[in-house]
């Protein structure tokens, strides 16, 4: 799994005494993101598929829309103490024709409690940015197919089962036919590469897809999958009460606490029958 994935040795302690023993542990490292050489945005993040995380990324955050709008990506020379590539800064070059994201331009600028706008604001702010309005409004998708996504989900987290440490996002069909699946200690980093994905296969907008993602629906998901014209988001845990308002102001269906064959839908319910 090469840098996935860290050994340690812990000490384990149970009913039956004090062992010392390795351990898998998830790789967690920052990668930089750049827009023709000058720095965007820091994430931490678990290594690979970087250039679906920037593009999911830069398409979520309003910067491209298709992948016409990128022109190269590539790593930069940074480089550990011994001289070798840490694969750690990504350089994005934009197309002629697409305007260079603003200077202000930061991971959650509009997106978290901390950014100083209110909800109103934020709900205007994705409305307005993104291109690609959610038009499913005849989509069904059987509550069974829905119920059974994270267990599929589940059963793609390859890094998941030795580490138990990272988050997942999936992307499937409305038969229910896994997409493609990415994990990540980041929950907004595992979709955002699930979304860099779409845009390189041309699957965006996401239309007649689902976003199952493995823990909570926060306000941040919503908006990625607002940004990407998915019309049904279904979560293992509970949403927020922003997220839920973001679902039903922007045409998505929110599904959460999807587990164990029953899930509550928060908005749109008409699309799970």
């Amino acid at each position: 799994m090469g840098r996935l994935t860290a050994r340690r040795r812990v000490v384990r302690i149970t009913p039956d005494g004090r062992t010392t023993r390795p351990d898998t542990l998830a790789a967690e490292e920052p990668m930089e993101l750049r827009v023709a050489g000058s720095p965007l945005s820091v994430t931490m993040r678990t290594p690979g598929h970087d250039v679906e995380l920037a593009h999911g990324f830069l398409l979520t955050e309003g910067v491209i829309t298709s992948l016409d709008d990128v022109a190269a990506a590539r790593y930069c020379d940074s480089v550990d103490d011994a001289g070798r590539n840490t694969y750690n800064v990504l350089d994005v070059a934009l197309a002629p024709s697409v305007a260079p994201p603003s200077a202000s331009l930061e991971r959650n600028f509009y997106t978290t409690s901390s950014c100083g706008v209110c909800g109103k604001a934020s709900l205007d702010a994705v409305r307005t940015k993104t291109a690609f309005p959610v038009l499913d409004g005849d989509l069904r998708i059987s509550a069974e197919i829905v119920a059974g996504l994270p267990d599929r989900l589940r059963a793609a987290q390859k890094v998941f089962d030795s580490t138990g440490g990272l988050h997942a996002a999936g992307l499937f069909s409305a038969d229910g036919t896994l997409l493609v699946a990415r994990e990540d200690v980041g929950r907004h980093n595992a979709v955002d590469k699930v979304l860099g994905w779409a845009l390189l296969q041309g699957r965006v907008p996401a239309r007649g897809c689902v976003l199952q993602v493995s823990g909570r629906a926060s306000f941040e998901l919503v908006q990625k999958a607002a940004m990407a014209g998915a019309p049904v988001l279904s979560a293992v845990s509970a949403p927020s009460s922003l997220a839920v308002e973001l679902a039903d102001d922007a045409g998505i269906t929110l599904a959460g606490f999807v587990r164990n064959g029953s899930m509550n839908l928060y908005s749109h319910a008409d699309r799970i029958g």
